[in-house]
C-alpha cells in the first residue's frame, strides 16, 4: 500500500462474528473506542457493520423506524431498557449495516473519502483478498486529511 492517509489511520482489528450477540458487541465498542466494527462470515467475508446505530436500532422497538418523530412516545429511556433489555442476548446478524464498503488494501485515499461521502458509515473495513483484518474510522481519516490540507495551505502561505 502506498504511503497515504489509510497507510497512516488503519487499525488493525478482530472483526466481530455475525453470530456474536449485541451485548458483548456493545461492550467491545465500548471497550476499544471505535464507533463500529466490521462483522464477518464464518470464513471471514465481510457480512457488515455493527456499531452505534445499530445498537440503538436493537434497543428501541421496530416501529421507532416507521416513526417520522419520537415525540408521541412517552415512553422513557430506561422504560424501554427495561422492555427491549433482552435485546443484548440477539445476534447481531439482523442487525447489520450491509452496504459493501469493505475496501481491499490497495484502495487509494480518493477511493476511501468516496465511502466515507456516499455510504454514511464511521467505519471503513479493510480487507486482504477478501478477509477483513483492519479498519480506518471516518474521524481518523478526516483528522488526517484536514491535516494535510491545513498543511498545504500554510506551506502555500510562505
Amino acid at each position: 500500500m502506498p504511503d497515504s492517509i489509510i497507510r497512516a489511520t488503519i487499525r488493525e482489528i478482530t472483526p466481530l462474528s455475525v453470530r456474536d450477540r449485541i451485548g458483548p458487541a456493545a461492550k467491545r465498542l465500548i471497550d476499544e473506542k471505535l464507533p463500529a466494527l466490521p462483522a464477518v462470515h464464518e470464513d471471514g467475508s465481510f457480512a457488515g457493520i455493527f456499531g452505534e446505530r445499530e445498537f440503538m436500532a436493537a434497543l428501541f422497538p421496530a416501529y421507532m423506524d416507521t416513526l417520522g418523530s419520537a415525540a408521541m412516545v412517552r415512553r422513557s429511556l430506561d422504560e424501554t431498557i427495561e422492555r427491549r433489555g433482552d435485546c443484548s442476548e440477539l445476534v447481531i446478524e439482523e442487525y447489520l449495516t450491509t452496504d459493501h464498503v469493505v475496501v481491499e488494501d490497495e484502495y487509494s485515499d480518493t477511493q476511501l473519502a468516496e465511502i466515507f461521502l456516499h455510504h454514511r458509515v464511521l467505519i471503513a473495513p479493510i480487507a486482504t483478498h477478501g478477509t477483513v483484518h483492519a479498519l480506518v474510522t471516518r474521524a481518523h481519516f478526516f483528522r488526517a486529511l484536514a491535516g494535510k490540507v491545513v498543511d498545504s495551505i500554510e506551506d502555500y502561505g510562505n
